[in-house]
């Protein structure tokens, strides 16, 4: 079971980065559709597509559009669409009005709003969760085969989120990391998450394997959040396993 990061920044693009766009090709499961969705081509397997969207931020939905391209040249014709039914309308009223983008993918539409507890996607079994974030936004668990993975972004990660009791246990938290220890200050106006505090509250909530992404597109090193630093400053206070995605990682998450 691959995890492929197709975008992994933040608001938008820069020269290495493209916004967020996670796919489990095993499970026809993508998390997000910013510009990363370019990179679906020769990534998609199966003539169903299942997208989760954590809300309509364009960084987050833009990559909608490209699925006229998607479907001429992939096997994909079924694209299921999920995400709180506010979300929904607004990306019809905004995106896809007829004075924008008149000719609109054949999506299946569906509000997560309305179910009542996890659902199924095939063989894996899916629940949502309210994140704290201007406009909204919400969190996945995954139950896949042999293995479970949590999606959390665009939120500011604290001790006392709610959401940390909805993950517990998972095998993998893939988790927002846009800013720097020194711009708590930004991070908190604009509902984000900085560095330290990821790692901190992944450790103390007993995350073993953490993936970090979302990342502020204006810093462009090689380590654009400090992890360096704030690893050696919080020592054995961090998860064991860290991984940075950066555009076309690869995560094997069977390697348990």
């Amino acid at each position: 079971m691959k995890l492929h990061c197709l975008g992994t920044a933040g608001y938008h693009p820069n020269d290495t980065r493209h916004t967020t766009a996670f796919l489990i090709p095993e499970a026809n499961i993508l998390f997000d559709a910013g510009t990363g969705v370019f990179r679906l081509e020769h990534l998609l397997r199966s003539a169903d597509l299942s997208i989760l969207l954590t809300h309509a931020h364009l960084d987050h939905i833009i990559g909608l559009t490209y699925f006229l391209d998607l479907i001429a040249v992939t096997p994909v014709r079924n694209i299921h669409l999920y995400g709180e039914a506010k979300k929904i309308d607004a990306i019809k009223q905004s995106i896809f009005n007829d004075e924008i983008f008149p000719a609109v993918p054949p999506f299946l539409w569906h509000p997560i709003d309305s179910y009542e507890g996890p659902w199924q996607i095939g063989q894996t079994s899916v629940s949502w969760f309210p994140l704290e974030h201007p406009g909204g936004s919400v969190g996945y668990r995954l139950e896949l085969p042999g293995v479970s993975l949590a999606f959390v972004t665009d939120t500011t990660s604290r001790p006392d989120s709610n959401y940390w009791s909805k993950i517990q246990g998972v095998d993998w938290l893939i988790h927002e990391c846009n800013f720097r220890d020194d711009q708590r200050e930004l991070a908190e106006k604009t509902g984000h998450s900085w560095t330290d505090a990821v790692l901190e509250n992944a450790y103390r909530h007993g995350i073993q394997r953490l993936i970090l992404m979302h990342i502020n597109p204006l810093e462009t090193g090689p380590d654009p959040m400090g992890l360096a630093a704030a690893t050696a400053k919080l020592g054995a206070r961090t998860p064991p396993h860290i991984i940075l995605a950066n555009d076309s990682t690869v995560v094997d998450l069977s390697s348990l």
